[in-house]
């Protein structure tokens, strides 16, 4: 039943999600962001089944504190009761939040486990280390390649052909995507240089601590093209709020065509890799 959910909330945050090109936070969004990974799809279901335990239970709790108030205020009990012991309701009250404890921790402990258990063998490596206030990518290759991502600064937008804030949002575009192909099993090697940062990618459902001297791993698997946005999530000084992540899902053919250019010019292939997705999302809209 929990797969069968998972996979209907799944088909919902894809038709939901069709005709976004990136993924970030909305004005007064209250759900999560559309997902594009299986474990996502996972931490949305459970979001979901624990809404209905919260939801009575927070009723049930408003509707006890209403009626004792109504029923035993001095007005109305001027004698209040002596009664200090019930043996049916300490039962219930402790066999009760028992069983719901119990719920709850079974499929938790499941998606915790599924998290920690990549289900493939990594097909890609990448290493992210953490600074203040941006963050350095290192793809595990045959050849190395490594660059910095920063935030990008007003100013740099239109050299760097990023002018459309739907698409590059202020506080969230970088200047350089960590570029990753799309249903790739990709690994990430997490760390920091100075303090105690940390990655996360909402719609990817991963975010892991970044540590300085330690070596955490994350793994996500992305089923859908697209830009997708994340953040420090680490209380990490004072621009920690200006640290972002920002990773770009393409297909196959555009990853090998970008990582051969962006070994020798990374700046000219993020702009070759930007016009042809570009153009491919022209044709599609043309094609609506």
């Amino acid at each position: 039943m929990r797969k069968f959910l998972a996979s209907a909330a799944a088909a919902v945050a894809v038709f939901a999600g069709a005709s976004a090109h990136a993924a970030q936070p909305q004005p007064w969004e209250m759900t999560f962001q559309p997902a594009v990974t299986d474990i996502m799809r996972q931490v949305t279901w459970f979001e979901h089944y624990t809404l209905w335990f919260i939801v009575p239970i927070t009723l049930f709790v408003l509707f006890l504190l209403a009626y004792c108030i109504l029923k035993f205020r001095a007005s109305v009990s001027p004698v209040p009761s002596r009664t200090s012991h019930n043996t049916l309701i300490e039962v219930i009250w402790t066999v009760g939040p028992v069983v719901i404890l119990l719920c709850l921790a079974i499929p938790s402990f499941q998606l915790l486990t599924a998290q920690y258990t990549p289900p493939e063998e990594a097909k890609l490596t990448l290493k992210a280390t953490a600074n203040q206030w941006n963050w350095d990518y290192e793809y595990q290759l045959d050849k190395t390649l490594s660059f910095n991502s920063a935030i990008l600064q007003d100013a740099d937008r239109a050299a760097a052909g990023k002018e459309d804030r739907k698409l590059y949002p202020r506080l969230l575009a970088v200047d350089n995507e960590l570029v990753v192909p799309v249903n790739t099993m990709t690994r990430v090697l997490v760390t920091a240089t100075d303090v105690i940062h940390a990655f996360a990618m909402p719609s990817f459902g991963v975010k892991t601590d970044a540590v300085p001297g330690r070596i955490n791993e994350i793994w996500f698997k992305a089923e859908k093209e697209g830009l997708y946005y994340g953040q420090c999530s680490e209380l990490c000084g004072k621009d920690h709020a200006f640290m972002p992540i920002a990773i770009r899902v393409v297909s196959d053919a555009q990853y090998n065509t970008w990582l051969a250019a962006a070994k020798t010019d990374l700046p000219g292939a993020n702009k070759a890799l930007m016009a042809e997705v570009d153009a491919q999302d022209k044709v599609a809209a043309a094609g609506n």
